[in-house]
């Protein structure tokens, strides 16, 4: 897990892999623990986007959030409660949303099922491709990516009040290239986890989504300040720009 963070997202697939081709008796451990760029499809029924992982996976079926129905066809795949349901179709109506406006598009989706602590878990997911021939409307990047995955376990509610765990993770990757620079790469992922207990007069999507924009906030500044931070100070150290010259990275 240790050399795991240490991979680029871009070769983490590669790398988990060959992680378990060398040590087969660990791979549930690593398959459970270790987190991959997000992959979309198509829901045919409705025809919408949606993202596949781990959570809405049933053998080699996906089930789509959007019609409730698992891709390729699977007959007896698990499905939420029709309490859930509802709360899972409300959820993914606000996230696409909110992808829209912190985003400016990419792919969203949420996913919810019932707890063993006969609490729930909700996966809230975002996807945003930013290269030149996706959704990248300023055109800076040849390659860019945000993967985003918000797993939150709510506990029973307890005199008007529920228990939340939030476990964030942000994997980040773009390619920059131009004549003046050349080629620049620069990828890495962060996890956080904040756990909080807050009445639920508003409802648990209301409380979840002010976790998750604050989790977000948190992982953008800590990115900034470790990737960016980072590479602006050894590319400074390295190569002094002229005096008057103040070095942006994209």
């Amino acid at each position: 897990m240790d050399l795991m963070r240490r991979i680029s997202p871009k070769e983490s697939e590669t790398a988990l892999s060959a992680l378990m081709s060398l040590i087969p008796h660990h791979s549930a451990d690593l398959l459970s623990q270790v987190d991959l760029p997000l992959q979309v499809c198509m829901d045919n029924v409705l025809m919408k986007e949606f993202i596949l992982c781990e959570y809405n996976r049933d053998a080699d079926s996906y089930r789509s959030p959007w019609s409730n129905v698992y891709f390729p066809p699977l007959e007896d795949g698990t499905l939420p409660s029709n309490q859930l349901r509802k709360l899972e179709i409300e959820a993914n109506e606000v996230f696409t949303v909110y992808c829209e406006q912190y985003y400016e598009g990419g792919v969203s989706s949420v996913y919810i099922w019932d707890d063993d602590s006969q609490g729930f878990v909700a996966c809230f997911l975002i996807k945003k491709d930013g290269s030149r021939t996706a959704d990248g409307k300023r055109g800076y990047l040849q390659e860019g990516s945000w993967d985003a995955i918000h797993v939150i376990e709510v506990g029973l509610e307890e005199e008007g009040r529920a228990h939340y765990c939030l476990t964030s993770t942000v994997m980040l990757s773009l390619t920059t290239e131009n004549k003046s620079s050349g080629t620049f790469n620069l990828s890495g992922s962060i996890r956080r986890q904040m756990t909080l207990d807050l009445p639920i007069a508003e409802g648990h999507l209301c409380n979840m989504g002010k976790m998750i924009e604050e989790m977000e906030g948190k992982l953008r500044n800590s990115l900034d300040q470790v990737y960016f931070g980072k590479t602006r100070e050894m590319v400074c150290t390295l190569r002094p720009p002229p005096e008057g010259v103040q070095l942006r990275l994209p």
